[in-house]
């Protein structure tokens, strides 16, 4: 069994709901996003999204934009993304790991050799935001094979017939992206929001975390009410660009995740 999947059950059955974060791999840079991320499961967070950096992040607000721009000129490739996965499961055996990105740098790192690598070293999950499930020949058969399980976004816009086509080669957790457009821009609405995921759940038994839009404590709240749990990345970058020195980036960055799960 997968680690999401036995991760996710365990949560269940403790009446819980799943908190994961997102963070660009090297931002704001490498040794700060290394402790950052190494240090998130001691706080409560249930699941890590680490963010590969990309130079057209097309889903993505201003925010993480500047956080992926940023990574890159420091050197951040997937290369060192992995050199994180590692630092990362030396300290955390049982939480999920995801790497979430865009097509273009597993493609040009190579489908075979970046699976294999993901999974040897521990990656549970991906989230490929560019690639459809018409184009599932490119990534899906060989990461189901490897047990690489391929996270499928939901949008506020799919249809009633593509959902069904997203649901049915569904892995792990189905992700509800809140909000229409990009991410950190707009705060999604619970209301909207709660009639889209009772749809998708009367569809599957799969948990459904919900991402994009959660800004605020309350919000994470709100939205955990309705799903399976939440996914926040945008707020945390912020908190990240707000502080004045790189001595305090990483104190202020666990101050507001820790913020958020008390009112979880």
């Amino acid at each position: 069994m997968n680690r999401i999947e036995k991760y996710f059950k365990s949560i269940k059955l403790k009446k819980k709901k799943a908190f994961g974060v997102f963070l660009t791999a090297g931002y704001p840079n490498f040794n700060i996003s290394k402790k950052i991320l190494k240090n998130l499961p001691d706080i409560g967070v249930d699941f890590i999204e680490i963010g590969i950096p990309f130079s057209d992040p097309m889903a993505d607000g201003p925010l993480i934009q500047e956080s992926s721009e940023e990574a890159l000129k420091k050197g951040m490739n997937i290369e060192r993304c992995f050199d994180l996965v590692t630092e990362i499961r030396i300290k955390e055996k049982n939480k999920p790991l995801i790497l979430m990105g865009y097509y273009n740098p597993i493609f040009s790192y190579g489908n075979n050799k970046f699976i294999k690598k993901a999974v040897n070293l521990g990656v549970d999950g991906v989230i490929i935001v560019d690639l459809p499930i018409e184009e599932d020949n490119e990534f899906f058969y060989d990461a189901k094979k490897n047990n690489l399980q391929v996270i499928r976004l939901v949008t506020p816009t799919t249809n009633l017939s593509r959902l069904k086509k997203i649901i049915k080669k569904a892995q792990g957790f189905i992700y509800y992206v809140a909000v229409t457009g990009i991410t950190g821009t707009k705060s999604a609405k619970s209301f909207d929001v709660s009639k889209r995921v009772k749809l998708i759940k009367s569809l599957t038994n799969l948990p459904v975390i919900i991402g994009f839009g959660i800004k605020t404590p309350e919000q994470a709240r709100q939205m955990s009410n309705i799903s399976d749990g939440i996914v926040i990345g945008s707020s945390i970058v912020e908190e990240i660009k707000k502080s004045k020195s790189s001595k305090n980036v990483y104190e202020n960055c666990m101050s507001f995740i820790k913020k958020i799960i008390t009112k979880f």
